[in-house]
């Protein structure tokens, strides 16, 4: 069988083994990346594609008569035509379960410091504060303690859940929000958006873009917030609307933003967020997940998503 990796630079190829792919009964083509108008030509002979986040249309698929598998190198699937998929009997697996330990650290990471200023403290000190100061310790930045708050999550899946794990260890409470328009499972006590929102000390977002998240959160979703809100997104971009965002932070609305993804990823055409002026906003460049041991834990269960597939017992199907 031919294989195609549409953007295998996006693995971080050189700090990994990739053993696990290479020992299967797979002809190998490699890309570094793919542009959207590059998939078709680079897949007309495949009968495998992994693909991290390059686009995968209808018309992809249509170009491509022998394919068979599309294996994603992530869990998101909203680059991909899912319904042209499945309507063509192609099998569509995804990644799940392998990032948790780096994403949940690089969440916790954001949210202490933006709870302890560490940046704005930082900043003071190399700019000569801390020295100008009469007494041992300066105070300019004003931290609270998590210990009694309401660590609030949106999306309960493996990772929401290990963010609340860590939220619990701190001794604040958790709350789980209920998406408008999803069917949730009755394995825990969810509150409606609105409530969640208004209740919520730190928000952390774990759910899937999709249409019904898209932009999620919006301006209505701000103004319920806490003045003293701290808002963190690991998940997708566009599930929180970036002028929204950019409005609430320097109206003072919510107390500070992290973000670990934007619409449009490298943001090469600029993005409304990109502002210095932006108040207690910190970007990171999608960042959360690649620690070297998640990304070898990819590799391995890539390899394990397609021999399931070559045996006839595809895992983690989407489609």
């Amino acid at each position: 069988m031919n294989g195609v990796i549409l953007d295998c630079d996006s693995l971080g190829p050189d700090s990994l083994d990739l053993g696990a792919l290479y020992e299967l009964p797979i002809n190998w083509t490699l890309y570094p990346d793919s542009s959207d108008d590059q998939v078709a030509e680079r897949i007309i002979d495949a009968d495998i594609v992994l693909t991290n986040k390059a686009m995968f249309s209808e018309a992809d698929m249509s170009a491509a008569p022998r394919l068979k598998f599309i294996g994603v190198m992530a869990t998101g699937t909203n680059h991909i035509a899912l319904e042209a998929a499945r309507q063509r009997g192609i099998v569509v697996s995804n990644a799940i379960g392998y990032c948790t330990g780096s994403v949940v650290q690089h969440v916790w990471s954001l949210i202490l410091a933006l709870t302890t200023k560490l940046l704005p403290h930082h900043n003071a000190v190399l700019g000569g504060r801390w020295q100008q100061n009469q007494n041992f310790c300066a105070m300019d930045y004003p931290v609270r303690e998590l210990s009694g708050k309401v660590m609030g999550v949106i999306g309960a899946g493996e990772l929401g859940n290990g963010v609340a794990k860590i939220a619990e260890a701190f001794g604040m409470q958790v709350i789980y929000a209920a998406l408008p328009g999803h069917s949730h499972s009755g394995s825990m006590d969810r509150m409606a958006l609105d409530e969640f929102l208004s209740c919520a000390d730190v928000i952390s977002i774990h759910c899937p873009l999709t249409a019904k998240t898209q932009n999620l959160i919006g301006d209505a979703q701000f103004s319920l917030m806490k003045d003293s809100t701290l808002v963190i997104n690991s998940a997708r971009g566009g599930i929180i609307n970036e002028p929204a965002l950019k409005q609430a932070l320097i109206m003072g609305q919510i107390a500070g933003a992290a973000t670990d993804v934007l619409t449009v990823e490298p943001p090469v055409d600029g993005n409304v967020l990109l502002d210095p002026a932006i108040p207690n906003l910190i970007i990171t460049p999608h960042s959360a997940w690649v620690a070297t041991e998640a990304r070898q834990r990819l590799v391995i269960q890539l390899a394990d998503n397609l021999r399931g597939f070559l045996d006839g017992k595809p895992l983690n199907r989407v489609v």
